[in-house]
Parts: structure tokens; C-alpha cells; sequence
């Protein structure tokens, strides 16, 4: 097998990296955003309960903001650390307004959970709501301090 590149999400030194959100990659109109939650590599992770809640109400909420015809895509990072955004036609400003409307709601939610039915689910029994709602919370502190100019990398290998 021919030698691999590195991808681009690899080049970024998760020894620096800060919790915010952050452009991952541009392919054409498609942008891919880094909700970074944690800080990588420090021992505080989004326990799975937590992460699944987060992705369902996460995904539901945004696809059915005012912005849904940019998002494409919202789903877990596997390190537990945040989540992948992915977004067309949405200005920094927009994502940034989406991403804050999302955890707003989700540090807010009471109710059943969207698509967690054995019907919906492929692991149904394992969300957490209540950590969802701490998680968000303490993630919605980060984004209010946040502008478009904060939305970029600055750490790369």
C-alpha cells in the first residue's frame, strides 16, 4: 500500500487546542466545523449517555432551526471531545448563531428525547439527559464568548 497522507484534522496539535469551534476543512461550499467541547487529551470526556443525548437533540434542533438548509450533517467525534458540523451557504456568523441556539435548547430540554425509541435507535437505552444538560450548559459558556474571528485554528503540527 502506498504511503498515506496525513488528514487534515491530524494537523492540528491537540496539545494547544482550546474549546470553541473551529473550521476543520473546506471541500468546495462544504464546510466542516469542529465543535470542540473538551480539551483533548485531559481526561474530561463527554461520557456516551451524555454524547448520544447531545447528538439527538443536537441534530433534531439544528435541522429544524432557522438555519436547516445549511446544515448537512451533526455527529459525535469519536475521542468524545465534540462533534463535526457540517454546513453549506451558512456564514461563520451563522454557524456560530446555530451551534449557540442548539446548546441553548439542549441545556434547557426537559421532554422525551427525539429518535430514542428501540424503532428509531440502534442504542436507545443509553442517553443521559441529565448530563446532556450539564454539558451543554457548561459548553454554552464557551460559545457566548465567541465571535467569527474566534472560529480558525491557530495550533498545527
Amino acid at each position: 500500500m502506498e504511503k498515506m497522507e496525513r488528514i487534515a484534522s491530524f494537523c492540528v496539535d491537540h496539545t494547544k487546542l482550546k474549546r470553541g469551534i473551529y473550521l476543520s476543512r473546506q471541500d468546495g461550499d462544504v464546510l466542516t466545523w469542529d465543535v470542540r467541547m473538551k480539551e483533548p487529551n485531559k481526561g474530561d470526556y463527554l461520557s456516551t449517555g451524555a454524547l448520544h443525548t447531545i447528538e439527538h437533540l443536537f441534530a433534531t434542533y439544528a435541522r429544524n432551526s432557522r438555519h436547516k438548509d445549511g446544515v448537512i450533517y451533526v455527529g459525535p467525534m469519536g475521542c468524545r471531545t465534540g462533534f463535526y458540523f457540517i454546513s453549506r451557504g451558512l456564514s461563520d456568523g451563522d454557524v456560530l448563531d446555530c451551534v449557540r441556539e442548539s446548546f441553548r435548547f439542549m441545556s434547557e430540554y426537559e421532554g422525551d428525547i427525539p429518535g430514542a425509541s428501540i424503532e428509531e435507535c440502534g442504542n436507545y437505552l443509553d442517553q443521559d439527559l441529565e448530563g446532556c444538560r450539564a454539558e451543554a450548559s457548561a459548553y454554552l459558556a464557551v460559545l457566548e464568548g465567541l465571535t467569527p474571528g474566534d472560529m480558525r485554528y491557530t495550533y498545527y503540527l
